[in-house]
């Protein structure tokens, strides 16, 4: 027997059962979901039931916080309420591109410690932003002058895109995992995931938006390798792109009774990124949430109805599977 995620709550359930080996080829697995981005609350849980101590007690953290005004007695509820849907720094090595200093990122949930909702501007000045490719720090600057100007300013998570892997753990929505010995399907943002278990990757996967994703365990960590993905999604929300090349290792353990998990990631495109990258992702747990409690249409109506400069929801005229 061993730990392992299912659904019932979420963001995480910890649950015991038995996992047999799978015999499941990897096929064709990607559904178009819709969605709809909500602030969920971050008074659900205390920070340091999930939040990694390196981040939530980082002297560098708290710093930059304090320089982006943050009130000092409200750096903790700061660093809670970012990382609903901004990447976190790894332990060690590069880490993802953030805000600019100069013009820090505060989402909806800021306004819990007085601070009104920014726009994303990337920070260019960072080993981050050095680690990427010419071409690719041309895409991010466009994004960064677009924004400066007012345009294309909403995330694309917040307009019904399917938005690839990294892209997806920036979701502030709920996270569902639903288990079986051949597969975890993971269920974020009325977005569908497929996590084939114990196989090798297709020798050539078909490219989609989230790729073709195996699974294993190690311990009691949930390693997931993801390939095959298409260009046309971003690995954050500053619009960082990638390529086709892009390989990703997601690893997703339990902490804290259940109360916490731990996740983490490492991105590999050389066509895009002079070096391997990382980032994490944690979350908390909301025990017995309904999975259909605010199950609607999103794609539906995000169209630039005031003339803002909005990436177009792509449009597919034949399904993929």
């Amino acid at each position: 027997m061993r730990e392992s995620l299912n659904v019932i709550a979420s963001f995480i359930n910890l649950v015991r059962r038995s996992r047999k080996q799978s015999t499941r080829q990897p096929g064709d697995h990607v559904e178009r979901e819709p969605d709809e981005a909500v602030i969920v609350g971050r008074t659900l849980a205390p920070p340091e039931s999930y939040l990694p101590a390196d981040y939530l007690n980082s002297p560098e953290e708290i710093q930059a916080a304090l320089a982006r005004g943050v009130p000092p007695d409200k750096v903790t509820a700061y660093l809670q309420i970012r990382e609903s849907n901004q990447l976190l720094p790894p332990e060690s090595g590069i880490g993802p591109i953030t805000d600019d200093p100069a013009h820090p990122f505060f989402n909806n949930g800021m306004r819990e410690i007085g601070k009104p909702s920014t726009v994303r501007i990337a920070g260019l000045d960072s080993e981050a932003a050095r680690n990427l490719k010419p071409w690719a720090l041309e895409v991010v600057k466009k994004q960064n002058a677009l924004a400066l100007a007012g345009r294309n300013v909403e995330a694309r998570h917040a307009r019904c895109w399917e938005l690839g892997v990294p892209g997806i753990l920036e979701v502030p929505q709920p996270l569902y995992f639903i288990q079986t010995p051949d597969e975890v399907v993971m269920y974020n943002g009325w977005r569908v995931r497929h996590v084939y278990m114990n196989v090798r990757h297709s020798k050539n996967p078909p490219l989609t938006w989230y790729g073709e994703s195996v699974g294993r365990y190690d311990g009691d960590t949930l390693i997931v390798d993801t390939v095959g993905q298409n260009d046309k999604s971003a690995v954050d929300a500053y619009r960082t792109p990638h390529t086709t090349k892009i390989h990703v290792v997601e690893r997703y353990r339990v902490i804290n009774g259940g109360k916490g998990l731990d996740t983490s990631f490492t991105v590999d495109d050389p066509d895009t990124f002079y070096r391997p990258w990382g980032g994490r992702r944690p979350r908390f747990l909301l025990p017995n949430r309904p999975l259909n409690d605010m199950d609607q249409i999103c794609a539906a109506g995000n169209d630039d109805h005031f003339d803002l400069g909005l990436d177009p929801v792509p449009q597919e005229a034949t399904p993929d599977f």
